[in-house]
């Protein structure tokens, strides 16, 4: 690590005190938004949602700055870049007057947002001036700057008053372009880019200073900082409108209430760093979460009337919170909130010395972020709920989850350290006298994982895979019902009073199949990196957001278009799981159970859609959760309806397969691979050829699952479709979970070509049956396809591992046998995963295709016969890359079916 002890004390000081002025000055004019925001909100008659936007718009800026600022500092320093940034964004704040409706208010707040990078470059700066002993204290001091939002709440009002918010935007913009300027002249280079000039070394690249950004550890530090920094600027922003509105003060004095809680949030800070160095950050962050979650109840509890049913009668009484306990109990939050930062901060000099400016540009990103998102989702709830104090339940649920997460990795490693002696523990010291040491509880990660030693597999492998397995596949049915419930919600909303168009009922209903598809793209990589039983839990308990949010958003028929295409973009969130939870089973299982596996797990877990299509439309007619659920919307003709039971219903059933996923599943140390390990599946051929097959079976699937109802009401109009919209789905998923032991048996290249050949046929069918007016044609020809789609979904899946079992050790030849084994494994998970992510568009394509051809020709023939040319192209595909003579999978799967006749003819 850079050793500084021969640097000047004077020089330390002047590099600390300007870099600490220069923060204050930027951070006033970063939360400008949270005085002049009020002025400008009732001059442009904004709604909640659009003053949280407002308000928000430069946290944003300034929070993805960070990232790319850090890396400047490190290379070109953090004079010039501070210099610099302070000069950009005084020119923005004054142009901030010139504009004159709300979308130019947005871009000029973009603008704005720069003040919010300097934190970073203060951090790269300073901490090159300090060694490790003493950077916790360096940097508190200088993350005291945040003391320049209480400065915006003290004196901007008062200015407000005199000058107009103009005046302040003026007098702000001056200040920062005369600090800009004194610290170009004044400040000095930071000793080791003066050592790197001197030597002639050069600055690091990016790929050096973006590598530890891989490590979880620094998204863990993220999220902290998320609370802790973002928690901060958004409670600072969002204060003051708050305390206005709850209490009904002037905005002079809710500007300095709200400023004692960014007066204690800043100027602690710099204790927080010298308590991080005297006892340790990681004591400091407990400290912080433990006393936070106390605090955020307390100001979470909004005011409440209660009627006891006493002895002697009703006895009534009622718990609010006055002004002066309010503002003491932010107060102390925004102390512990200080020492937050500051022990945040404290880590990233220590773990990444050389990489201060990538780590805490994340670091600092993802915080800043939270200043963004955070207002506006303040915003949100408090349309949605109506209630003020859902800004404190927001923030108690990241802080409870954070305090976890620390103590979880924190015991994680703990176990690392010290696993044979804590396995000499009982479960509770009560049980002392009782417990055996030679009883250890199961182990969560596996060492050592052979599922092709058969002796191993019998032994131990396959009751932990199928003990995996099945705990897998109710969290994936879980995950496709959220995912589609969104088509039954979305069309019951006119019925209830939301007054969409129909074109805004289209996107709400497309976005599900558009943010599933994609998200599946990222999750394809995530269990290597995260390990299954960790991501197994997140994803599965991230369904909660659109559940819970479907059953609030519903109820009031106010509710923003914004908040419904946020729930239709979270209910993509059942779509990605997809991805993750197949690449994750396929670990478990050896290559010749594995066809089996993935079909069980994918086509239970199919199964979800047509739970959901079944579902819904019992438990939406009757109060299930009586008067927790919400009261019934009356429709015209006076019937009642529970929408929010759509979502509400899956919410027990959510928890109880997060808590199963977290106890009972394990993950694979053999599995772990970093995204750039993974990648290598972008260069192989194999992979975009079984994309385009897999989107042949899967995507046609999902796509006809969305599309049957309205082509089945188009094409039949005497036919009450929702009396058979569920059979396609079910039949298609019954069908993959109950045929994966063919393709095992016979080889999935040739399942697949029969199966092509077979949706050929069906397709016409579906298109004559269209042309002669049969109903029982159309819907004969349709269940054909949803049974060869869940066929085709299994054998895919498993050609995968086949195909690549084979290729690896002809393209990594200089690998031993057992690594050979493991690359194809990892590579074979990581193309599922993609696949699947690649054909779930089918989700959004075939509806639209069909609306394509009927806008054009009046008929959906069109689109159909489009799709039997895609299936043509897929019959060729497998037939001449895989399954004719000298074909990859050829030689094999004739072996197999082979040695499947005998037995096939026996059993019969």
């Amino acid at each position: 690590m850079q050793r500084v002890s021969s640097v000047p004390r004077a020089d330390q000081t002047r590099a600390l005190a300007l870099s600490t002025i220069a923060f204050t000055a930027c951070f006033a004019v970063w939360t400008i938004f949270s005085i002049i925001g009020v002025a400008i909100k009732k001059e442009l008659g904004l709604s909640e949602s659009e003053f949280g936007l407002l308000v928000a718009t430069p946290i944003l800026t300034g929070s993805v700055t960070r990232l790319f600022l850090g890396v400047w500092t490190e290379k070109y320093g953090g004079r010039l870049v501070f210099s610099a940034q302070m000069i950009l964004t005084a020119l923005a704040t004054w142009m901030l007057t010139f504009a004159h409706s709300y979308i130019m208010y947005l871009i000029a707040a973009l603008g704005i947002g720069l003040a919010g990078g300097s934190f970073i470059i203060g951090i790269a700066y300073v901490s090159r001036w300090y060694d490790a002993g003493r950077q916790g204290t360096a940097l508190g001091i200088f993350g005291a700057g945040n003391v320049g939002a209480a400065v915006t709440k003290f004196l901007a009002p008062f200015v407000m008053v005199a000058y107009g918010w103009q005046g302040v935007a003026h007098v702000w913009a001056a200040g920062l372009a005369i600090m800009g300027v004194v610290f170009l002249l004044f400040a000095k280079d930071d000793p080791l880019l003066v050592e790197r000039r001197q030597k002639g070394i050069r600055a690091p690249s990016l790929a050096e200073q973006f590598a530890p950004l891989k490590n979880l550890q620094v998204w863990r530090f993220s999220l902290y900082y998320f609370f802790v920094f973002g928690g901060f600027v958004a409670l600072a922003l969002w204060m003051p409108h708050y305390i206005i509105d709850v209490y009904g003060i002037d905005v002079r004095y809710a500007g300095m209430a709200a400023a004692s809680f960014s007066l204690s949030a800043s100027l602690f800070r710099a204790y927080g760093g010298y308590l991080s160095d005297r006892f340790g950050a990681r004591q400091v962050m407990y400290w912080t979460f433990g006393f936070s979650l106390i605090f955020l109840f307390m100001l979470s509890y909004p005011p409440t009337d209660y009627i006891i049913q006493g002895k002697n009668g009703p006895i009534a009484f009622s718990t609010e919170m006055g002004l002066w306990p309010f503002i003491l109990i932010l107060f102390s939050l925004g102390f512990f909130m200080s020492l937050g930062k500051a022990a945040v901060y404290k880590h990233i000099p220590v773990y990444y010395p050389n990489h201060v400016g990538a780590v805490g540009g994340l670091v600092g990103m993802i915080g800043g972020l939270g200043g963004f998102v955070l207002p506006i989702v303040f915003g949100a709830a408090l349309d949605l709920t109506g209630i003020y104090t859902s800004c404190f339940w927001i923030l108690f649920a990241i802080v409870a989850v954070s305090l976890a997460w620390m103590h979880m990795s924190i015991r994680a490693m703990e176990r690392r350290a010290h696993g044979a002696v804590l396995d000499q523990l009982p479960e509770l010291p009560e049980m002392q006298p009782i417990h055996d040491p030679e009883v250890t509880r199961m182990a969560r990660v596996l060492e050592d994982w052979r599922p092709e030693d058969p002796q191993f597999w019998e032994t131990t492998g396959r009751r932990v895979a199928r003990r995996n397995l099945w705990i897998s596949i109710p969290a994936l049915l879980l995950a496709f019902s959220v995912w589609m419930v969104w088509s039954m919600v979305v069309a019951k909303l006119p019925a209830i009073g939301f007054d969409f168009s129909t074109g805004q009922l289209f996107w709400l209903a497309a976005l599900p199949g558009l943010s599933g598809a994609t998200l599946r793209i990222f999750y394809s990589f995530m269990v290597p990196i995260f390990g299954g039983r960790l991501w197994t839990t997140l994803s599965t308990a991230s369904l909660l957001l659109p559940a819970l949010g479907i059953g609030y958003a519903v109820q009031n028929p106010a509710t923003p278009y914004l908040i419904f295409l946020t729930l239709a973009l979270l209910c993509g969130l059942g779509g990605g799981n997809f991805a993750s939870s197949m690449a994750n089973i396929a670990y478990f299982f050896p290559k010749a159970e594995k066809g089996n596996a993935l079909a069980l797990n994918a086509g239970l877990g199919n199964l979800g859609v047509s739970v959901m299509q079944f579902l819904v439309p019992i438990v939406i007619t009757s109060g299930v959760f009586g008067a927790m659920g919400g009261e019934p919307q009356v429709l015209s003709d006076g019937t009642r309806l529970w929408l929010q039971n759509a979502g509400f219903v899956w919410v027990p059933f959510i928890i109880a397969s997060t808590i199963a996923a977290w106890m009972g599943m394990n993950d694979i140390a053999d599995a772990k691979a970093s995204f750039r390990e993974q990648a290598i599946i972008f260069s192989r051929f194999h992979n975009w050829v079984m994309c385009i097959l897999y989107t042949g079976t899967f995507g046609s699937f999902i796509g006809y699952s969305a599309g049957f109802p309205l082509l089945t009401k188009i094409a039949f109009p005497e036919v009450n479709a929702l009396q058979y919209v569920f059979l396609g789905p079910l039949v298609g998923a019954l069908s993959r979970a109950g045929t994966g032991w063919i393709s095992d048996r016979w080889g999935g290249g040739r399942v697949t070509f029969w199966t092509f050949l077979g949706m050929i046929v069906a397709v016409f069918g579906v298109i004559a049956s269209l042309g002669a007016g049969s109903f029982a044609g159309f819907f004969a020809s349709f269940m054909t396809l949803f049974f060869l789609t869940g066929v085709g979904n299994a054998s895919t899946f498993q050609m995968i591992p086949a195909i690549m079992a084979r290729e690896i050790p002809r393209l990594m030849p200089e690998l031993d046998a057992e690594r050979q084994r493991r690359q194809a494994e990892r590579e074979s998970a990581a193309i599922i995963a993609f696949t699947s992510a690649i054909a779930a568009y089918g989700a959004f394509f075939i509806p639209k295709a069909y609306g394509t051809s009927i806008a054009l020709t009046g008929s959906p023939v069109g689109a159909l016969w489009a799709f039997l040319i895609f299936y043509v192209i897929c019959l060729v595909l497998t037939w001449a890359y895989y399954t004719r003579r000298g074909g990859l999978l050829h030689d094999l799967e004739r072996g197999r079916g082979q040695a499947a006749g005998p037995a096939a003819q026996a059993a019969v």
